[in-house]
């Protein structure tokens, strides 16, 4: 049998579909022909995991090498597929479904694709609007549908071996120790502006830590964040903050340091599921979107939000300009979160 599996588009997200990807690989067993069907960068989340035997990449706008229209419609029925899985939510995807050939088309029922599909399911709503559901069981519905028996939520990554090297390339240059816990801190996040905690508060939370706990301190980015990286490294005046802002990048070396921290705090981004995924400790800080939505059921986590009367209100951009969600949770909050995970937690060695 012959399996496609649209994956989501969220880093984070992808890393919630983690459970149902296992489950289905169980359930339909080694027998089974399971194709993931992806953005380019998904890939990079997925490296080194078990459940998948092909990758097909799409790209809508065609950038790089990623397929997109009638040369993606091919190379989809050319898999030659019985089954289709959308753990994505577009319109767009449930039609790629439909004209793939698949005879057995799995999704939600929403942005009026339901006609597309041979086993719709109905999103938990209100009447009005969707129910904040965790991501981890949105996904496993559907494979539940498909009779993959009861699955933990349990998030679960992989590094592969150049993933590693570069850490340790990284470890080595920012000398960083191997024998005691490294705290990384992760101020990104794709989603937009709103989520962000401001750069002056990690670099007093990192200062703290250093100063305090006598800690190192590596502050993560992405490509598009160097700058506000570099900013959280200079503005501490610790020589035990260090950054990867100077450092060559990749989804898989941030697994890889995620995966080797004592502990991470982080906006509510991607990289709190790579932490969840490798049992790292992780502090999160929610500003305007849902809990509900991202719960992990992840026990060595702890979620921070300040209470306001205008959120969570789940926008990308603060429609009041003032952001109060994220700067009324303050330093000491989270110094204080940042206590109590190293007083509860034996000390991680770099591996």
């Amino acid at each position: 049998m012959n399996l496609g599996i649209f994956l989501p588009n969220w880093i984070g997200d992808v890393a919630m579909a983690t459970p149902t990807l296992r489950a289905l690989r169980r359930h339909f067993g080694p027998q089974a022909h399971l194709v993931g069907i992806m953005r380019p960068y998904v890939r990079d989340v997925l490296a080194g995991t078990p459940w998948l035997d092909e990758v097909v990449l799409y790209d809508p706008r065609g950038n790089g090498p990623a397929l997109r229209g009638w040369p993606f419609l091919r190379t989809l029925r050319a898999c030659r597929l019985d089954t289709v899985v959308l753990l994505t939510n577009s319109l767009r995807t449930a039609v790629w479904a439909r004209l793939s050939g698949a005879q057995r088309r799995v999704g939600y029922s929403r942005a009026g694709r339901g006609p597309l599909l041979t086993h719709p399911l109905l999103p938990p709503h209100d009447g009005r609007r969707f129910i904040p559901t965790p991501a981890v069981d949105y996904y496993l519905n559907l494979a539940y549908l498909l009779g993959c028996l009861r699955e933990s939520p349990r998030l679960e990554l992989a590094t592969v071996p150049a993933d590693e090297q570069a850490a340790d390339a990284v470890w080595d240059r920012l000398q960083l120790p191997r024998d005691e816990p490294v705290v990384a801190l992760n101020s990104g996040g794709a989603f937009g502006a709103a989520k962000s905690w401001p750069a002056e508060y990690f670099a007093r939370l990192a200062s703290r830590i250093a100063n305090e706990q006598g800690l190192h301190v590596l502050v993560l980015c992405g490509p598009s964040e160097r700058t506000i990286a570099a900013e959280i490294e200079a503005s501490a005046e610790h020589p035990r903050v260090v950054s990867l802002a100077n450092q060559t990048l990749s989804i898989g070396l941030t697994k890889a340091c995620i995966r080797r921290s004592g502990l991470l705090v982080t906006t509510d981004s991607g990289p709190r599921h790579f932490a969840a995924a490798f049992d790292v400790p992780v502090i999160t800080l929610f500003g305007p979107t849902h809990q509900a939505w991202s719960e992990t059921y992840f026990p060595r986590a702890i979620h921070l939000q300040a209470p306001v009367d205008c959120g969570p209100c789940q926008q990308r951009v603060c429609p009041f300009g003032h952001h109060r969600c994220m700067r009324e949770l303050s330093v000491e909050r989270v110094y204080r979160a940042v206590e109590q995970q190293l007083a509860k937690e034996p000390q991680r060695r770099a591996a």
